[in-house]
């Protein structure tokens, strides 16, 4: 075993399991309660078992704002095990789980119900069952940032109604296991009905429709054949029409389909162009889109919009820039769609590469705040796009370290967009070789195809095949709220630095400029000097840098 291999199963395997198993065991600590140590860690009731396919059977009642579903879970067992764990959120309730022609009896403690076998199930053995539930699901009161179903109208006054789960977790509407190390690896089968007039448009692609005309309602039966995270499985109703179009790409031949309101399709037909101009940028940099098989769809919503599997939904206004505003402040934000390229962006990252636990958010945020900036590069050019991903450093905070609490379902500072953006900008700056850098992120969506991961994983990854050692760099900006101070005082030739505001032994190399001409320096913690041919008139940082420079008096 290479030292490149036991250093990466060193970092999974202690980055993993005994961090969930021990928030697991201690309970509620920190702040957080039980519910949130059984929502966000892997218990044992989850661990015994894998999932392997979802066939979710959903009606949704737009007048009594209620749902009623059934969810044929199938699962492979690793060990032996009696007892389930079930995720659904109050106020919904199960009603019935069967297991073959058997029903099975369960109990609920807040948002989990636990689930008991007959008798123990084998290890190795594929089985199934479905639950049965029903009831008034919360009520989203800000999407996509808050969770649950929004039962709006249109500008017709026509019902129009979407999910949205990121963070609260898919149980808000649909009874699974609900944590992100596990995805069924089958796919899903999502089966709506909703009233005859409405449409529901949801993953995957659409398999048939079928019109029931005694109760006046039509099926659509959508199905997704890749692994598809829970957070990303999305359901939208409304009065929607549909076009589609083929894209060439690195795949072959993808298929994208557009869902809008009726009375939108003019401006969405002018607006939609920049899907296949993302798509192009995307395959560049980060290779072929990950799900072929179930196509790529953009889909109207009533709010911004969010990163659904195969399902991407848009509420920009037909526009550019993020709903009439540009996040740089430099003006280069107006020059595409930002939630189309953003949300587009998620397809590798959040849904082809995704967290295991939601303490590693960044992992999705970070990679994909900083897919704008080379869609940027792309069809605009480096000078814009380093203005771009600089000027949106305006918005970091540095409030909280961008990692969250592992076990407890907690996502860190919203700093893991634009600060995860800046930190990947200035690791490529590390890795000075920008071809080699395109592999890195292309060999990511290839080397962890279809994968959950951890922070663990990625950073050694990275680290890797950049043949740099990038932890500190990494614990830095991920676990710290502190920016690098680069300290420096000027003597004639002689150049006196250090870094300050650091983890220990930081030594990130960095470029500067020196009369005007480009050097690398390798500051630490500790001063060091160098003298320079001649005497320094002029000093400064390269700005790709994310780093702060400071003179020190002499």
């Amino acid at each position: 075993m290479s030292k490149i291999v036991l250093i990466l199963f060193g970092l999974i395997f202690f980055s993993l399991p005994i961090t969930l198993t021990a928030q697991y065991v201690a309970g509620a600590q920190d702040g957080f309660s039980r519910a949130d140590v059984l929502r966000g860690s892997i218990t044992p009731e989850r661990e015994w078992w894998d999932l392997q396919h979802y066939r979710l059977n959903i009606e949704f009642f737009p007048d009594k704002k209620s749902i009623k579903g059934a969810n044929l879970i199938e699962f492979k067992t690793l060990k032996a095990g009696s007892k389930m764990q079930i995720d659904l959120q109050k106020p919904l309730k199960i009603t019935k789980i069967t297991h073959g022609n058997s029903e099975l009896k369960f109990e609920r403690e807040g948002n989990v119900y636990w689930v008991y076998f007959e008798k123990p199930l084998s290890a190795g053995v594929t089985d199934s069952v479905e639950v049965f539930y029903e009831g008034v699901p919360l009520e989203s009161k800000n999407p996509p940032w808050s969770g649950g179903v929004t039962w709006g109208r249109d500008d017709l006054g026509q019902h129009f109604i979407t999910t949205t789960a990121q963070g609260i977790g898919a149980s808000i509407w649909w009874a699974n296991k609900d944590h992100g190390y596990d995805e069924p690896d089958r796919g899903m089968q999502i089966n709506v009905t909703v009233p005859e007039d409405l449409v529901a448009v949801s993953n995957g692609r659409l398999k048939k429709t079928v019109a029931d005309a005694e109760a006046k309602t039509k099926t659509f039966y959508w199905e997704v054949v890749n692994p598809i995270n829970n957070y990303g499985v999305n359901v939208n109703i409304g009065n929607y029409v549909n076009w589609s179009e083929k894209f060439p790409g690195e795949g072959g031949e993808l298929d994208i389909n557009y869902w809008v309101l009726a009375h939108q399709k003019e401006a969405a037909v002018k607006q939609f162009q920049e899907v296949p101009r993302t798509i192009k940028a995307f395959e560049h940099w980060f290779g072929k889109y990950p799900f072929y098989e179930d196509g790529f769809k953009l889909v109207a919503v009533s709010y911004a919009g969010m990163e659904h599997q195969s399902s991407v939904t848009y509420g920009n206004w037909f526009r550019n820039g993020y709903r009439g505003r540009d996040v740089s402040g430099t003006g280069i934000g107006f020059k595409f769609d930002f939630i189309i390229v953003h949300e587009s962006g998620h397809e590798w990252f959040g849904n082809n590469i995704s967290m295991k636990d939601a303490a590693d958010m960044w992992i999705h945020e970070g990679f994909t705040n900083y897919s704008e900036n080379l869609f940027v590069e792309y069809y605009f050019g480096k000078q814009d796009a380093q203005d771009y991903v600089i000027g949106s450093r305006r918005n970091i905070r540095n409030d909280q370290p961008i990692i969250g609490k592992y076990g407890v379902n907690n996502s860190g500072s919203s700093d893991m967009y634009y600060k995860g953006g800046n930190m990947l900008h200035t690791i490529r700056q590390i890795v000075n070789d920008d071809e080699k850098w395109r592999a890195i992120l292309r060999g990511l969506n290839k080397d962890f195809w279809h994968k959950t991961v951890t922070t663990g994983e990625i950073e050694a990854y990275i680290s890797e095949k950049s043949a740099k050692d990038l932890s500190k760099v990494f614990d830095q900006y991920l676990r710290t709220i502190t920016i690098p101070v680069l300290q420096y005082k000027i003597d004639g030739a002689r150049l006196t630095f250090n870094y300050d505001e650091v983890v220990k032994d930081f030594s990130m190399p960095v470029k500067v400029y020196v009369n005007g001409k480009d050097m690398i320096i390798i500051p630490r913690g500790e001063e060091q000097s160098l003298v320079y041919p001649e005497p320094i008139r002029t000093f400064e940082v390269d700005r790709n840098f994310y780093i702060t420079a400071k003179a020190k008096s002499n």
